[in-house]
């Protein structure tokens, strides 16, 4: 069905990309709007995909013509939040100082580099944007030189985003008395007839805006035979009769999604900031005697649960094996008893599809493996291997661009017929590269990425070529880490969501998002990189953030809007960036390790990470591996196993401060402490950033019994203050608070 998919959800000033699913490359679609807020002048484009740019608040209908029929889609737009900001920096601070010629990139502009210039300002070079509140990433390079860029952050200020969530029960209607829960697919204690599926949701407000009035709007699913007609909204509560539910349901599944809107007053005027849309799906099977019976209801935007505490390791394919023998799959299969003894549930391999490079990302064939790694039938194999160890494999997902010795865009640049529209095209004045680049203006590419034009999403010839990529490697493995996931439109990633968890819905989906933005978490991915707590460890390391950054990292999800079932992966390095050892020295790599296993959320190792590799894609350590630094990254993936407070519990700050020796040592910004709590354990973490043993005075009363090693580390009975202890902290501690029972 070519249906578009789910209601959209955006602003005033952001474009909404709208396409029909499964397309057909030679079928003809058209798009008009049906109806818009009375002010509005609002078009869309011909051809099969079209962006809408709403231009007044309010509710947008669109029909899609499409070889099936007419299909109608749903886009809400509320108020523009961005804020004016200006971005600058000296000119004295480019090299060389005052160039004819800069450009400014950041995630705002994708990292086009060709797209935005610079005025000049007095001693500055600056650029007027508007921006969502938050702290935005920006560089200014001179002669369009990302080498020589200077970087810089601007901060808008405003309130962070609600959130909502939504759950169901079945409930008799007024006439009758409370029937069960029906979460899973309710009962009732009468006829169906008196029996309603009451959709409840769940909204709260920022952080930071506890004054603010929240309402909930509820939107309703082109797909589906379900119209507000057949609902009753009560109370944020939207109530369906259980037989109007049967008798739509015939045609497929009934959706119900829903916003949460959060309104303050600023100036005299209204600010609105909206949440990610959620969604249930109900479903109706057989009916049994019981009313409600046979109904169930799912939550398709959720996270697999084994993902929420999974432990990652991502292993750059090409260097992991070791200094002699060749990087195959098999040799790799061969080392899977490795990652057991690490306690890893989830192996990310980098690609391993065919391309001309040692790191996988300029992909030259979608259907076949890399020649030097081994066949399918290999890679297979070491799938099998891994999953005999109880580990998932995810497949690195590079389908935002090709190689540009794809023969698709050899094909594209020399004018063969068909190619014409598979790549995105800028006009020549945007090309910061010296490239004569054959066809009309240039191959667009993000940052100075030359050699991987970026593929256009315009094209039903390209959106069909890449789900036949996703479907082909979906059914070999157990999720897609998806790069460069912002370079790619949201309709697409919905549409990937929806076939691979058709057929799986343990299916992982993790985006390369940086910095991370929740709006990839509605109806498309389950797990998201923490750029947060990843800058974070980073500066705290570096000494330029005190240890209680890392509290403050955490809490960053929720004021951007992320809802609770986002799986964060937490990680201090990747194959992207700079081992930690060599940013920041040795001092505090175990405290940051031990962070991302006792924050909530999927702590990742990058190999090399535990053996002591220095070079950031180098061989693998093996034969003269830190062995005492693998035990310490043992010891963290066991106890976050052993103990379930570790991946669920609530973290709480708890207080620390370095105890007087009168000797110079470790400075009390260095260490942080915190309290994990499921309800039945506590668990009081430490971690001390500055490299040498410490003792930490804890506003808490814990055990003196370090869980991570077994050995004492300090005792309730010597007290620091007012119900404190003293312990002795190396690097990482973990303590059982006092009173607690459950062991």
């Amino acid at each position: 069905m070519h249906h578009p998919g789910p209601p959209r959800v955006t602003t005033v000033g952001r474009p909404v990309e709208l396409a029909p699913r499964a397309p057909e490359r030679d079928a003809t679609y058209r798009w008009r709007v049906l109806d818009a807020p009375a002010e509005s002048a609002a078009t869309v484009g011909t051809g099969p995909v079209v962006y809408l740019a709403p231009d007044v608040p309010g509710t947008y209908r669109l029909e899609l013509d499409a070889p099936d029929g007419r299909h109608e889609q749903t886009v809400r737009a509320f108020p523009d939040d961005r804020r004016p900001a200006t971005m600058a920096v000296p000119a004295a601070a480019l090299e060389p100082a005052s160039p004819d010629e800069v450009a400014v990139i950041g995630p705002f502009n994708d990292r086009l580099v060709g797209r935005d210039r610079p005025r000049r300002a007095g001693d500055d070079y600056a650029l007027d944007v508007a921006l969502p509140p938050g702290s935005h990433p920006y560089g200014f390079a001179p002669h369009d030189d990302l080498a020589e860029q200077v970087r810089g952050d601007v901060e808008v200020p405003g309130l962070g985003r609600p959130r909502v969530r939504l759950d169901a029960r079945i409930e008799e209607n007024e006439s009758g008395s409370d029937g069960g829960d029906g979460d899973d697919g309710g009962v009732g204690d009468n006829g169906d007839d008196e029996t309603e599926l009451v959709v409840v949701a769940d909204a709260e407000t920022a952080p930071d805006a506890e004054e603010a009035t929240l309402a909930v709007e509820f939107l309703f699913d082109g797909r589906d035979a379900l119209e507000p007609s057949d609902c009753e909204l009560r109370d944020d509560r939207l109530r369906v009769p259980v037989d109007t539910l049967r008798g739509v349901d015939s045609s497929g599944p009934v959706r119900v999604h829903a916003v949460a809107v959060q309104t303050t007053t600023e100036s005299g005027e209204p600010y609105v900031r909206h949440s990610v849309l959620d969604t249930l799906v109900v479903e109706a099977g057989v009916a049994g005697d019981e009313p409600g019976s046979g109904l169930s209801v799912s939550r398709p935007a959720d996270a697999p649960e084994w993902a929420h505490h999974a432990t990652v390791y991502e292993v750059f394919v090409r260097s992991f094996a070791g200094e002699t023998p060749d990087p195959t799959f098999d040799e790799l299969a061969r080392r899977v008893p490795y990652l057991e003894s690490l306690g890893v549930d989830c192996l990310w391999l980098t690609p391993i599809l065919e391309s001309h490079t040692t790191h996988g990302y300029h992909v030259t064939d979608y259907f076949d493996t890399a020649s030097d790694l081994g066949s399918r039938e290999d890679f297979e194999a070491l799938v099998e291997r891994c999953h005999g160890a109880g580990i998932r494999v995810v497949f690195d997902l590079v389908i935002n661009h090709t190689s540009r010795d794809h023969p698709a865009f050899q094909f594209h640049s020399t004018g063969v017929p068909g190619y014409e529209d598979h790549y995105a095209r800028v006009p020549g004045r945007e090309d910061p590269s010296d490239i004569d680049w054959g066809g009309p203006g240039a191959a667009e590419h993000y940052f100075n990425w030359t050699r991987i034009p970026n593929l256009n999403y315009d094209s039903p010839a390209v959106r069909s070529w890449m789900l036949d990529v996703v479907v082909e490697w979906a059914a070999v493995v157990d999720g897609f880490r998806c790069d460069v996931a912002w370079g790619v439109p949201h309709g697409f990633w919905k549409e990937v969501r929806e076939r691979v968890k058709a057929d799986d819905s343990d299916f992982l989906l993790l985006d390369e998002t940086i910095p991370r933005d929740p709006a990839y978490h509605e109806n498309e991915f389950d797990a998201h990189y923490d750029t947060t707590l990843y800058g974070a460890l980073r500066a705290i390391g570096a000494g330029e953030k005190p240890a209680t950054a890392l509290l403050d990292a955490v809490a960053d999800a929720r004021w951007h809007g992320f809802p609770d079932d986002a799986v964060q992966l937490r990680y201090i390095e990747n194959h992207d960036e700079e081992r930690y050892r060599s940013a920041v020295g040795d001092d505090a790599l175990r405290a940051a390790a031990a962070a991302t296993f006792t924050l909530p959320g999927a702590p990742m190792m990058y190999y090399g990470q535990e053996t002591g590799v220095a070079d950031q894609r180098g061989t693998m350590r093996w034969y003269d591996a830190d062995t005492d630094l693998v035990a310490f990254h043992r010891r963290l993936s066991r106890l976050r196993d052993a103990h379930e407070a570790l991946r669920v519990g609530d973290v709480e700050p708890v207080s620390a401060g370095v105890a007087p020796t009168g000797d110079d040592g470790v400075e009390a910004d260095r260490v942080v402490a915190f309290a994990r709590d499921d309800g039945t354990d506590r668990l009081v973490v430490v971690l001390n950033f500055g490299g040498e043993p410490t003792t930490v005075e804890l506003g808490a009363e814990v055990e003196g019994t370090d869980l991570l090693t077994g050995e004492r580390v300090g005792a309730s009975d010597a007290a620091a203050g007012d119900g404190g202890v003293r312990v002795t902290v190396a690097d990482a501690v973990v303590l059982r608070a006092v009173g607690d029972s459950s062991h």
